[in-house]
């Protein structure tokens, strides 16, 4: 018995000393890579009616670009408030002829403020740039027991379908207590540091962690913009595509993600 005590008391000890050294993060900034399968992408654009002209550009497109297309941006976060700015992209093709399809950029840089459900969102629409204010999206996540190593943290999976028909996986980690992540993801109970769109062809996972202080001039709100909520902005897309055929539907879903 003595020595189950003394066995007992070791354990504990060694589990308090853990605990007061694992360290959880509540300021940094976390670098994302965007991946995107420019192959898939473009493929599923091609139908019977554009294919004369189409198909071409994406032989070309094959031929010249490499199959994934990277896009870098950070995330900056402090406790309950977050800034997704992208980075500007420095690929070859950048200027070409898929070079500002939705699909294929970053158009968001968004200040999220966790603690009252809301975001600003600076959103830039081809030659237009709008400022949007509203809730945080709603994402009804289901927890699953799967874990995956990103970036030097150990991070749990979620799932869930976004959007009515975007099924989303994401990793999370407990040891940032921050409910935040890249682009519009967040309401997971620790930062998300993986996103994948499995059927979009389309991740954004995080590279780097850096744990450092954060000052308030790092995390200032987007200002510059035609104000909308997220309503007026879909009323607005909606009228400007209606013309488009199929592929009105594939620009709103990349300019709405």
């Amino acid at each position: 018995m003595k020595k189950t005590l003394i066995t007992l008391t070791i354990l504990l000890g060694s589990m308090s000393s853990y605990a007061q050294n694992v360290r959880f993060t509540t300021d940094g900034v976390i670098e994302f890579e965007r991946k995107t399968n420019m192959y898939a992408t473009l493929k599923k654009r091609i139908n019977k009616d554009n294919e004369t002209y189409l198909q071409p550009a994406y032989d070309s497109y094959r031929k010249n670009q490499p199959q994934f297309k990277i896009l870098k941006s950070t995330l900056t976060f402090s406790n309950d408030k977050s800034l997704f700015t992208p980075l500007p992209d420095t690929g070859k093709d950048a200027g070409g002829f898929w070079g500002s399809d939705p699909n294929s950029t970053q158009n968001n840089t968004i200040f999220s403020d966790l603690a009252n459900s809301s975001f600003i969102t600076q959103k830039k629409v081809f030659e237009e740039t709008f400022l949007i204010r509203d809730s945080l999206r709603k994402i009804n996540w289901k927890l699953t027991s799967e874990t995956r190593e990103i970036a030097g943290y150990e991070c749990r999976r979620a799932n869930a379908i976004m959007m009515d028909s975007i099924y989303v996986v994401a990793f999370y980690t407990d040891k940032i207590p921050v409910s935040g992540g890249p682009e519009s993801f967040s309401g997971l109970p620790g930062m998300i540091l993986g996103v994948a769109l499995p059927h979009e062809n389309v991740s954004w996972f995080a590279t780097s962690v850096k744990d450092k202080p954060v000052t308030a001039a790092e995390l200032k709100a987007p200002v510059k913009g035609k104000a909308v909520n997220t309503k007026g902005l879909n009323d607005t897309l909606n009228g400007v595509i209606k013309d488009w055929g199929s592929y009105a539907q594939t620009v709103l879903k990349a300019l709405t993600i």
